[in-house]
């Protein structure tokens, strides 16, 4: 199958990446964009680097958390601006801007559990950082939330593989395919999501 042997290239491509001099700086440069506008997970770079190194997990893992949640500045800024300039019109125009400020209403309600839930699990980041921007979610509880949910995801990843290293990689490997099309699901899904909102 085409998608699962370009996913394997990948894969080898970043494990061979995961051990050159530059790697963090690559993992910090992945973590930022994926938080706005990437399709692709740090996961992908995190994993090989801490297998490769992990003596340096938590530096990695540190790296990879501080560029995720800066990244996801850039996310809400996107959200904000994209939203004032064009979707806010186009909801007035057709009736929905009503329908939508309830949503919004309810997303600053509940907006840290959402960025919260978001940030650790493979749901993509980007939709809720993107999402935040749009509802004018407070940046403080935003800040919050993304810093403790992205901790939290990498430095567990970081402690898993720490503790159980080879056979994470294994599992990894052997299941890339079938994980990669998971992810995929979730990236269309999340934005099919934010689409009936």
């Amino acid at each position: 199958m085409f998608f699962n042997r370009m996913i394997r290239r990948i894969y080898d491509e970043v494990i061979s990446l995961s051990g050159s001099k530059y790697a963090l700086y690559w993992l910090a440069a992945f973590s930022f964009i994926e938080s706005s506008f990437f399709p692709i997970p740090p996961d992908i770079m995190l994993i090989p680097m801490i297998l490769a190194t992990p003596k340096q997990a938590w530096k990695i893992a540190g790296v990879c958390t501080l560029a995720s949640v800066i990244g996801a500045y850039l996310g809400y800024v996107i959200g904000y601006y994209f939203f004032q300039l064009i979707a806010e019109p186009l909801l007035d125009f057709y009736g929905y801007l009503d329908k939508f400020n309830q949503f919004k209403d309810l997303y600053t309600e509940y907006g840290a559990w959402i960025v919260f839930g978001a940030g650790i699990t493979p749901f993509p980041y980007k939709i809720i950082t993107i999402a935040s921007g749009v509802v004018h979610l407070n940046l403080a509880v935003f800040t919050v939330a993304s810093i403790i949910a992205r901790g939290l995801r990498f430095f567990v990843i970081a402690w898993l593989l720490k503790v159980y290293g080879e056979r994470m990689r294994a599992f990894i490997e052997k299941n890339l395919g079938w994980l990669s099309v998971l992810f995929l699901i979730l990236l269309i899904g999340g934005f099919a999501l934010i689409k009936l909102f």
